[in-house]
């Protein structure tokens, strides 16, 4: 977390590409993703952040749904979006603050989901940039979609499959806001459209600057499709490649359908080390109670403890892939307290080899493509 909370720093800075922290050692770059990666699995602990310093008591909205504030401050918790959503729509229930969503927009900086907001930064343009967060958007909140749909003479940003109104008017605003700024406010949006009615629509016209549609056919933004060349005033080519790729391993590891089965194994699998895989943290931090969890991965046809098994055997994949660890180590990880239980459940994973069996294969494996690939 420290290398990212640098790297936030840096990239809050105007630099030009020539003075580009990235152009002088690709081992920084990958020295700040990897050190962020708690937070870039679908993470929005920035939105609650923001929150907090827009006044609201976050104690008594995470009490109100059972969470724990804790579970924020720590950056190796995971913090489903479902529950995120939860914590927000109680915080728009208060009525404290007049277009909630919107203000949040304005005020989250960029870095508060680290991953994704780098990926636009580094576009070359707001093209580019668009095509990441449709593509990349699942990181933060798998629940939500967002695509571009070219007209003749404009291009749309289309925000589809929002839980309400507040997340679309929270997605259309970031996303707008976003690259008005990253563009030094070059790109200008044409329009902005939402299905419902605004609270306040004078105040949406004011911040985005365009004509704003209420009980429109569609939720999102419009801009001319000369603005989609405009360049972004952080463009890297290397950074914004190398992302990509870090992106592209988070989402092959997400759940593909979003039901509770792979909701709790996504949770699980967050986790780099055994962590608390308690029924009841787990619920706690999904926002239902265990028994609601227990009830709907039975209606889903598996269990708590299925699920669980399956994180270990994926986790004990990563781990006896990787050489620098030790077998007693990834024993530790895991949270077995005695070696023999790892090996047992190692046999049952790998039909019937042992952990020490399997990482050898799986060396061999490696040098034998390695030496193909030099002939």
């Amino acid at each position: 977390m420290i290398a990212f909370q640098s790297c936030l720093i840096l990239w809050s800075l105007n630099m030009t590409p020539r003075d580009n922290w990235v152009t002088r050692s690709d081992k920084k770059v990958k020295a700040i993703a990897t050190g962020g990666d708690p937070a870039e699995t679908g993470e929005l602990r920035g939105i609650l952040q923001t929150l907090q310093q827009l006044g609201y008591d976050l104690d008594g909205l995470f009490e109100s749904l059972g969470l724990q504030r804790e579970d924020l401050n720590n950056p190796n918790t995971y913090i489903s979006p479902r529950a995120c959503s939860m914590l927000l729509a109680r915080a728009n229930e208060e009525e404290r603050l007049p277009n909630l969503a919107l203000q949040l927009a304005i005020h989250t900086p960029i870095g508060a989901n680290p991953l994704l907001d780098y990926l636009i930064g580094s576009s070359a343009s707001v093209e580019q940039g668009l095509e990441r967060l449709s593509r990349y958007l699942r990181i933060v909140n798998p629940a939500i979609s967002v695509g571009v749909q070219n007209r003749r003479d404009s291009a749309r940003v289309v925000v589809e499959r929002t839980p309400g109104p507040f997340e679309t008017e929270l997605t259309v605003a970031m996303s707008l806001i976003r690259f008005v700024r990253e563009s030094d406010g070059v790109m200008k949006p044409t329009c902005a459209a939402f299905s419902h009615e605004l609270q306040d629509i004078q105040e949406y016209k004011r911040v985005f600057r365009c004509p704003i549609r209420s009980r429109a056919s569609w939720n999102g933004w419009e801009l001319s499709k000369s603005d989609l060349r405009v360049p972004l005033r952080r463009q890297d080519v290397r950074l914004g490649r190398w992302l990509e790729s870090q992106a592209a391993e988070i989402i092959a590891r997400q759940p593909k359908n979003g039901d509770i089965r792979e909701e709790v194994l996504g949770f699980l699998t967050t986790q780099t080390t055994v962590g608390d895989l308690r029924l009841d943290t787990v619920a706690r931090r999904l926002a239902m109670t265990p028994r609601t969890l227990q009830r709907r991965l039975a209606d889903a046809g598996t269990s708590f403890e299925s699920l669980g098994d399956q994180a270990r055997k994926s986790a004990a994949e990563a781990y006896l892939t990787n050489t620098t660890l030790s077998i007693s180590e990834v024993t530790y990880l895991l949270g077995y307290s005695e070696p023999t239980a790892f090996h047992r459940a190692c046999r049952r994973w790998f039909d019937g080899i042992s952990a020490q069996s399997f990482r050898e294969q799986h060396s061999q494996s490696l040098n034998s493509r390695t030496q193909a690939l030099r002939k």
